[in-house]
């Protein structure tokens, strides 16, 4: 009885502690993209400047990773060479400081509600990119289930009352960057043996991200920011922005580290309705029936592709459960065999 319900608490525990890293990974991801809207917003604290907002979270991010790592040795760096970082870190790094660009860039134009419908397309970017850079292996059903996907954000974006299309492109391009980039870490990262977790993902990533954001950087907002010689860094404001930036990528170790990638993937789903409910009924943002029919279906086409790629994950563990099982079984008939053929030897020269 006492082993039984050691076991239940043991496992009561598990789930707790998995909600418990959901419910953060939430919540300091809800905060970050409300805080970056309010920052940006011309209506709230009116400071319309993505690529430094940008810039503040990767020297902030980069130089808190360097002491986690260098300093505190929180998690091992990965062992990389020069030529290896440059031929795969820097292009993750160029598409990363251009995906974080144009989705901060896209607060000013469109309302929260509105980027978290289009950020449904992101599996739909994902599949696409992947099959033409192959990836992945076109299949008919899927691509139908991409097919759905896109229909409902095009319904949500006709819905949509404070639709802009240059905001529209710009998260758009956000989304097409951020999943050339999740490919590209497939092909040039994880086939290579390397991972990366968020931290040295940062240490590595940051300051390459820094430099390329650098360049537009000096010709379209230093100039004007020169100019505006009535602004004075609010450390406040921007020390806690970009501490719960850091903050999310270390919610998302967690998260991902002791649950999955797709509890992450289930998870944003939810943070996605609950910032599209927060959008509307505290920032007043106007969410039309169009929006949430359009939302629906698009959320219904993301649910059918993470249920598929569970069953997917299952098929291919049983698959290799079984391999596993044939290989043990194939080495314990070939020791009985060379013991009976030592067996036979022995007799023979008795």
């Amino acid at each position: 009885m006492g082993k039984g319900g050691s076991l239940s608490d043991s496992v009561l525990k598990k789930i707790l502690l998995s909600y418990t890293y959901v419910a953060i990974w939430i919540f300091l991801s809800f905060t970050v993209i409300v805080y970056n809207k309010y920052i940006l917003d011309k209506k709230m604290y009116n400071w319309p400047y993505p690529i430094s907002l940008t810039m503040i979270h990767m020297s902030f991010c980069a130089s808190l990773a360097f002491v986690l790592i260098k300093v505190f040795k929180v998690v091992e760096p990965v062992s990389m060479s020069r030529e290896m970082y440059i031929s795969s870190v820097v292009p993750i790094g160029a598409l990363y400081s251009l995906s974080l660009w144009l989705s901060n860039s896209a607060y000013i134009y469109l309302s929260v509600s509105f980027i978290q419908m289009l950020k449904a397309l992101m599996p739909v970017a994902v599949y696409s990119i992947g099959v033409a850079l192959k990836r992945e292996s076109f299949k008919t059903d899927t691509m139908a289930n991409m097919l759905s996907i896109s229909v409902g954000v095009a319904i949500a974006a006709y819905g949509e009352a404070r639709f802009d299309v240059w905001g529209v492109m710009l998260q758009l391009g956000a989304v097409a960057f951020e999943a050339t980039r999740l490919v590209l870490i497939q092909i040039l990262l994880t086939s290579k043996g390397i991972t990366l977790n968020p931290i040295t993902s940062l240490y590595y990533v940051a300051p390459c991200c820094l430099v390329f954001l650098f360049i537009p950087w000096i010709f379209v907002e230093y100039p004007v920011l020169r100019e505006t010689s009535s602004f004075h860094f609010d450390f406040v404001v921007f020390g806690t922005n970009s501490f719960c930036a850091f903050a999310l990528n270390l919610a998302v170790f967690l998260l991902v580290g002791k649950t999955s990638a797709l509890t992450m993937n289930v998870a944003g789903v939810v943070k996605d309705w609950l910032l599209i409910a927060f959008s509307w009924s505290v920032i007043k943002d106007t969410v039309t029936p169009i929006n949430l029919v359009g939302y629906g279906l698009a959320f219904l086409g993301v649910a059918y592709y993470n249920h598929a790629k569970l069953q997917a994950l299952k098929a291919k563990e049983a698959q290799k459960k079984t391999q596993q099982a044939d290989d043990e079984e194939q080495g314990r008939l070939l020791e009985e065999r060379e013991s009976e053929g030592n067996g036979k030897r022995s007799e023979s020269q008795n």
